[in-house]
C-alpha cells in the first residue's frame, strides 16, 4: 500500500521500501514529484506552467522564463504518483491547455496528446512562449487557436498539426510602442475570440502609459474593451452552445485601485472590483499566473492577487452573484485541477536568485482552502479622481469578509457621497449612508462587524476630486 497522501500539515511519512512502493509525503507535498532545471548554469525560474488529466495520467508542462533554460518539459504521473518525463519533451515557456473533444486530444504547451496518451508535437510552435490555446471561431472541429505571449495568434490544425501565422495581435492592439507585450490569456466564448494581455509596469502605475488590453475578436475585428492589464480569461468550454449565447465568460484584471471582473452574459460584458489580498502582485511578471478553473464539476475557483475565489458557474438576468473569498495567500499557482479525487495545484516555487530552481505539486482537497488564511484586502472604487455629479462607482465586493472599513478623502469641492449596496446580487441598490465630506477631510466608517451585502458602490453628488477606498480583514 501507498502511504497516505493527505498528511497532517508539515506530517512526515517515511517508507522503509523504495520510493516507487512508498512515495514520500510531506504534508501535502510529494518531494519525489519535483521539477528541476540543473544546479549550475540555470538562469531561469522552472514552474510547472499548465496541468491537465488526461488519458489515466495527471499531464505537467514546464515553463522557463524567455525560452531560456534547460532539463524540463512534459511529463506526467500515473496512479502510483510516480512523475516522469516524456521522451517528446521540449524546454520552453508554455503554460497553454486545451481539451480538443472534437479530435479526441489535448493541447498542451507544443503538444497534441491523443486519448492513449500518444504524444505528437508541433513543431512551428517549440520555440513560441505558449500562454493560452483557444477553440476556433469558424472551424471548430478542425482548427485550434494558439496565442504566445508577444501577441501572435496562430491557427493549428488538429489533424496534421500544420501551424499558420493568422496575425500579430499587439499591432491591432495599439499597444504603445516601448512597452513590451504579455499576452496571457485567451479564450473563445459567446462568438468571440477575447485575448488578454497584461503589461503593467510603473508607466501604468503611475498613469503615464496604458499598455495592459482586454479585446475581442469576431473573425473580422478586433474591439479593444479595457487599457488595463488583464491576464486571464476563462468560462465553461461547451462546443454545443450556440454562438452568441454559450456560457459565462470571466476575465480577470487589475489597476491601482483593485482587481477588475469583466462578465459577459449573453453577448453584454459588466465589470466588477474586487479587493486585492497583497500589493506583492502589482507587476506584469507577479500576476502571471492568476487563472480561473473549473476545478469540480460547476465548482469554479479564482487565483487573483493573493486570494483564492470561489466563482458560480452561472449568472441569471445578466447580474453576478456568489463570488466569494475563500483564503488569503502567498503561493504562485500557475494551474489547478482535480485528479483522482484530489485537488492538485501547480507551483513556481523558486528561480536561480535562491538556489537550484525548481517547483514541485500540491495535493489536498478544494476544501482545504478555507484553511489557507482569514480573507482580507483592500482596494479603492475611485483613487484622487475627478468626479462627476452623480457619478457612481462600478460595484466593489462585499460579501465573505468579517470586519469592513470605508475611508473617504476629498481634495476637491465639498460632496455628500452616498453609499449603496446590492444585499442580494440582482441588481437592487438600496441607500446604506450618505457621508458629508468637506473640502481636504477625511472621513472614515466601520460596517458593523458581520454586516453582509454582496456588492457595495458609492455615488458623488457633486463635482469633486475623491478617494474612496475599503480595506476588508
Amino acid at each position: 500500500m501507498h502511504a497516505p497522501l493527505l498528511a497532517a500539515p508539515f506530517a512526515f511519512s517515511l517508507a522503509v521500501a523504495t520510493a516507487q512502493e512508498h512515495p514520500l509525503v510531506v504534508g501535502n507535498v510529494l518531494p519525489q514529484a519535483t521539477v528541476f532545471a540543473p544546479g549550475v548554469g540555470s538562469t531561469s525560474e522552472t514552474g510547472i506552467g499548465a496541468l491537465i488529466p488526461w488519458a489515466d495520467k495527471l499531464w505537467a508542462v514546464g515553463y522557463v522564463a524567455h525560452v531560456k533554460g534547460d532539463g524540463i518539459g512534459l511529463y506526467s504521473m500515473d496512479a502510483n504518483m510516480l512523475l516522469s518525463k516524456h521522451p517528446a519533451s521540449v524546454t520552453g515557456t508554455f503554460a497553454n491547455r486545451l481539451v480538443h473533444w472534437e479530435s479526441k486530444q489535448v493541447f498542451l504547451g507544443p503538444h497534441a496528446i491523443d486519448a492513449d496518451g500518444n504524444v505528437r508535437t508541433i513543431d512551428d510552435l517549440k520555440g513560441h512562449r505558449l500562454t493560452a490555446t483557444a477553440r476556433h471561431l469558424t472551424a471548430p472541429r478542425e482548427k485550434v487557436y494558439f496565442l504566445t505571449m508577444e501577441g501572435l495568434l496562430f491557427e493549428v490544425d488538429v489533424a496534421t498539426l500544420a501551424a499558420t501565422e493568422l496575425q500579430d495581435v499587439k499591432k491591432r492592439l495599439d499597444i504603445p510602442s516601448g512597452a513590451q507585450p504579455h499576452f496571457k490569456g485567451a479564450f473563445t466564448a459567446q462568438g468571440r475570440l477575447v485575448v488578454a494581455n497584461n503589461t503593467y509596469e510603473e508607466p501604468e502605475f503611475l498613469g503615464q502609459r496604458a499598455a495592459g488590453r482586454l479585446a475581442e475578436w469576431d473573425g473580422t475585428s478586433w474591439t479593444i474593451l479595457e487599457t488595463n492589464p488583464f491576464v486571464e480569461v476563462s468560462g465553461k468550454q461547451n462546443p454545443t452552445a450556440g454562438a452568441r449565447y454559450g456560457n459565462t465568460l470571466y476575465a480577470l484584471g487589475w489597476d491601482r485601485k483593485a482587481v477588475i471582473l469583466r462578465v459577459l452574459h449573453e453577448g453584454k460584458w459588466q465589470r466588477y472590483l474586487l479587493p486585492k489580498g497583497s500589493r506583492a502582485w502589482d507587476h506584469t511578471w507577479n500576476t502571471e499566473w492568476m487563472r480561473i478553473r473549473e476545478v469540480q464539476t460547476e465548482r469554479y475557483l479564482m487565483d487573483a492577487f493573493g486570494t483564492f475565489f470561489e466563482l458560480p458557474s452561472m449568472v441569471y438576468g445578466g447580474h453576478l452573484a456568489g463570488v466569494r473569498p475563500i483564503a488569503t495567500h502567498l503561493r504562485i499557482c500557475p494551474d489547478v485541477v482535480s485528479w483522482r479525487g484530489m485537488l492538485v495545484l501547480a507551483g513556481d516555487q523558486t528561480d536561480n536568485a535562491v538556489g537550484q530552481p525548481q517547483s514541485g505539486l500540491w495535493f489536498g482537497h478544494l476544501d482545504e482552502l478555507w484553511r489557507w488564511g482569514k480573507p482580507l484586502g483592500s482596494g479603492s472604487v475611485w483613487l484622487d479622481e475627478q468626479l462627476a455629479p452623480q457619478q457612481t462607482s462600478d460595484p466593489f465586493l462585499m460579501h465573505g469578509y468579517e470586519h469592513k472599513c470605508m475611508h473617504i478623502s476629498v481634495s476637491g469641492a465639498q460632496c455628500d457621497f452616498t453609499v449603496e449596496v446590492d444585499v442580494l446580487g440582482d441588481g437592487r441598490w438600496r441607500p446604506y449612508a450618505t457621508f458629508v465630506a468637506q473640502r481636504g477631510e477625511y472621513l472614515h466608517h466601520e460596517f458593523p462587524t458581520g454586516f453582509a451585502a454582496e456588492w457595495v458602490r458609492v455615488r458623488a453628488s457633486s463635482a469633486t476630486k475623491a478617494t474612496v477606498t475599503f480595506v476588508w480583514s
